[in-house]
């Protein structure tokens, strides 16, 4: 019955994730209501002469967008989420958008543990009792593409795993493709340079990240080479332990 109820909440995670038309659905109509609105303010402003009026209601607009991108960002997570943490920056969008959208930073939400179990068992074809000494039930920390847990194989010092969503992969992509489309009406309707490329080039560094075999071979390359060329190492880089590594999981 547990084995069950676990293979349900896999499938229903991933269900959720592999579902592009209700996402294309929400993200299309958030992002128009924040468009349309910015669009109707800009008529109401014009009729406005007094310059520091006009900042002031510039000032409320924006936080009342950022109210809206931050609660688009959170409920979907997904690529947005990197989006959010993108243009939560000083310089790179309005100061009321930067000040909301800082706080989704850290605001991953987690994959239960037993989907977690599951994949790793899955992937590595044996049970988690049989490898580890200790799982924490509870990640260090979850990001957009994966989740850390502290851990203890059999035989070995402490550790960490990694481990990624189930159908984070296809979510994401849904995402980018909404993204690329909404970006390449701005272009045509009021923006002047060239977000789409941008996006672009996003996806593409953007599907490496989902390779843990590579980012593994990355790992033990900056490995080698700072500790082969240094007394002491500038930085601590982690040890790559093979026999977990995985797509999925490093």
């Amino acid at each position: 019955m547990g084995g069950m109820n676990v293979q349900f909440e896999i499938q229903e995670k991933v269900s959720t994730c592999l579902r592009p038309w209700q996402r294309s659905f929400q993200f299309w109509v958030r992002a128009v209501d924040i468009y349309t609105g910015y669009k109707v303010f800009q008529l109401r402003v014009g009729f406005v002469k007094n310059v520091q009026k006009q900042e002031a209601m510039w000032e409320r607009q924006h936080e009342f967008a950022a109210e809206k991108i931050y609660n688009m960002c959170s409920d979907l997570g997904g690529f947005l989420l990197k989006v959010a943490q993108l243009i939560g920056k000083p310089d790179l969008a309005p100061a009321a958008w930067v000040r909301r959208l800082v706080t989704l930073c850290d605001q991953a939400p987690a994959t239960p543990y037993n989907v977690i179990r599951a994949v790793l068992e899955k992937d590595l074809d044996r049970s988690i009792d049989e490898l580890f000494e200790r799982f924490d039930v509870d990640p260090l920390g979850s990001a957009s593409i994966a989740q850390v847990h502290r851990a203890r194989l059999k035989g070995d010092k402490k550790d960490v795993v990694k481990v990624q969503h189930p159908g984070v992969q296809e979510l994401m992509m849904t995402d980018i493709h909404n993204l690329q489309a909404f970006v390449l009406y701005l272009q045509k309707m009021d923006i002047k340079f060239d977000l789409y490329s941008l996006t672009k080039e996003i996806e593409k560094q953007i599907e490496y990240e989902f390779n843990f075999l590579r980012e593994a071979d990355a790992m033990n390359r900056i490995r080698r080479f700072l500790y082969e060329n240094n007394k002491k190492s500038p930085v601590m880089v982690p040890r790559v332990i093979r026999d977990i590594v995985t797509r999925l999981i490093c």
